[in-house]
């Protein structure tokens, strides 16, 4: 394998359409290749086993979560090393603030979110949970489908003005 290999490790399937759709391209342009790889629900043993795979490999890796009710990412960094161990490097861990919705409303200027049927203005997502999110949906509108009308609209330098955690995804990786 490739040293330029990059695994993202995500919760779950949002996380992963995002990366995918969204990232893939950003991560292209700093020469990588990204493996999006979901870590929820899988037994702590297998990612243990993931990760010795990726040092092996001399590849890399980006662990993602959402910050959820946490009171600061400090904390919710040491949770996830205590909960899937201390072979993780802190430095590589990333906090979605709040979560992951955040970051797809995030990329939204006035014009589109208007697109989408959505009258109000955003400046923010830093707080957007996924209640707020499904509350911004069009009435029938599936998730699925909602976020893909989004991705399609989607700006990342919009995204960097609207979200820090994004911005600091996005202006600290090398």
């Amino acid at each position: 394998m490739p040293s330029n290999l990059l695994f993202i490790l995500l919760e779950g399937n949002d996380d992963e359409r995002f990366f995918n759709y969204l990232l893939t391209n950003f991560f292209a342009d700093k020469g990588y290749t990204i493996f999006c790889w979901k870590y929820s629900n899988r037994k702590r043993e297998k990612l243990l086993n993931l990760l010795r795979s990726i040092e092996s490999m001399n590849a890399d890796y980006l662990f993602f979560g959402d910050i959820d009710n946490f009171p600061c990412i400090t904390e919710k960094k040491s949770r996830i090393i205590e909960k899937f161990g201390e072979r993780l490097d802190i430095n590589k861990i990333y906090i979605v603030i709040k979560e992951i919705e955040s970051w797809y409303l995030a990329g939204l200027d006035d014009a589109k979110l208007r697109k989408l049927n959505i009258n109000e203005t955003i400046d923010n997502t830093n707080n957007i949970t996924k209640e707020d999110f499904e509350r911004l949906m069009p009435n029938r509108a599936s998730k699925i489908d909602f976020m893909q009308r989004i991705i399609e609209l989607y700006d990342i330098d919009t995204a960097k003005t609207k979200n820090e955690s994004f911005n600091y995804l996005s202006t600290n990786f090398n």
